[in-house]
């Protein structure tokens, strides 16, 4: 492959990607560091929470000890006004993912949703996972096993914050990039589990032409074995299948979708004059050929999304927290949530629907507990 081509597959494709009593045994020893990332391997037995450390009056990091990835895992929560973990009540959960070769930390690194959400009375997470773990199950020739990131965010951390820390049934997901395809997957995969689902320049078709060769191409740039992740596209046509979005779309039935992305691959209203162009930009027409495949499978099935094509923009932040400041009042509406005092940086909400100029418990599991982690209120 000539290194041109191959350096425009790589950088397009980076974007694919109070507690209830029980009794505590002795931890085991770590085994040393996970094998699915820089981190240490988990602990044996059931997922559960090992430390907690707050960063502020709103801000918990804890850690998760992951059989599923094998791993210690940090997961950051933003809570709401008058939260306890010993309240009689609980509260609606926003999950919100990172994009591929970013952590955990991204959204409240790059973004003001710690303000946007300060009035809002849910709890907000934001978990790890991976620079390219793909929010997948892997498929690791067969064998299954870590990492398994699907099992990771929509079982343990769901259950563990549920037990835990006070989160309720009513639930969102959005993402960035490869987190972007993560919440439409996960809501595709797992119906009812969210009641809105928000992708933001995201692969949301995974067997379009040239699409398996970018995702596969990712993955080896971050130093895996492409097929690691969903097998052959060809041999292992059916793990790809349940992992795309696009033909699981039916199953949004009942979810309140937002789907946005630029169109081409150059700079738009909110990148700086003079910014320099980066091949990684073309993630965003990508992104957009994605979305109008699941975009036409959804309304096939009666589902009306709110689209938002926007033309030129970069596969960057400042479009990322716009739109998702778009979506925001679809958030709070589909988590039966009243709407925080209007600010200046408020966007309006989205009106119908856009297409842009361009576009025509899982019982198997081990139990989940809770340790005695420090710090808890």
């Amino acid at each position: 492959m000539r290194p041109a081509r191959r350096g425009f597959l790589v950088l397009a494709a980076a974007m694919i990607v109070g507690v209830p009593s029980v009794a505590h045994a002795a931890p085991a020893p770590r085994t040393g560091r996970s094998p699915s990332g820089p981190w240490p391997a988990a602990l044996s037995g059931g997922a559960r929470v090992v430390k907690e450390r707050w960063l502020g009056p709103r801000t918990l990091d804890i850690t998760v000890s992951s059989p599923s990835v094998n791993a210690m895992l940090p997961v950051r929560l933003l809570l709401p006004k008058g939260w306890s973990k010993k309240a009689k009540r609980t509260w609606p959960v926003l999950y919100l993912l990172h994009g591929g070769a970013d952590n955990y930390t991204s959204w409240t690194r790059m973004t003001d949703i710690a303000d946007m959400t300060e009035n809002v009375d849910a709890i907000v997470v934001m978990p790890e996972a991976g620079r390219a773990g793909n929010y997948s199950d892997w498929y690791n020739g067969g064998r299954g096993g870590p990492p398994a990131w699907e099992t990771f965010h929509t079982y343990e951390v769901r259950r563990l914050l549920e037990i835990g820390y006070r989160a309720g049934g009513r639930r969102a997901v959005a993402g960035l990039s490869m987190g972007a395809y993560g919440a439409m997957k996960y809501a595709a995969r797992h119906p009812g589990m969210f009641r809105f689902a928000g992708s933001y320049s995201g692969i949301m078709s995974t067997r379009l032409p040239g699409i398996p060769d970018l995702i596969m191409n990712a993955q080896a740039a971050e130093g895996k074995d492409p097929k690691a992740l969903w097998g052959d596209p060809i041999g292992n046509r059916s793990v790809w299948r349940d992992n795309d979005p696009a033909y699981l779309a039916r199953n949004l039935r009942g979810v309140s979708i937002y789907i946005s992305s630029g169109t081409t691959s150059r700079l738009g209203e909110l990148d700086p004059p003079g910014a320099p162009w980066s091949p990684a930009h073309l993630s965003e027409p990508i992104s957009a050929y994605t979305a109008k495949d699941l975009i036409a499978k959804l309304r096939r099935h009666g589902v009306k999304p709110v689209v938002h094509l926007y033309g030129d923009g970069t596969h960057s932040w400042p479009y990322w927290q716009r739109e998702f400041k778009r979506s925001f009042p679809m958030i709070l509406s589909a988590l039966h949530l009243k709407a925080p005092p209007a600010t200046d940086q408020q966007e309006p909400p989205p009106v119908g629907e856009d297409d842009g100029d361009d576009w025509g418990l899982l019982e198997r599991l081990p139990p989940i507990t809770v340790s005695g982690a420090g710090g808890s209120r």
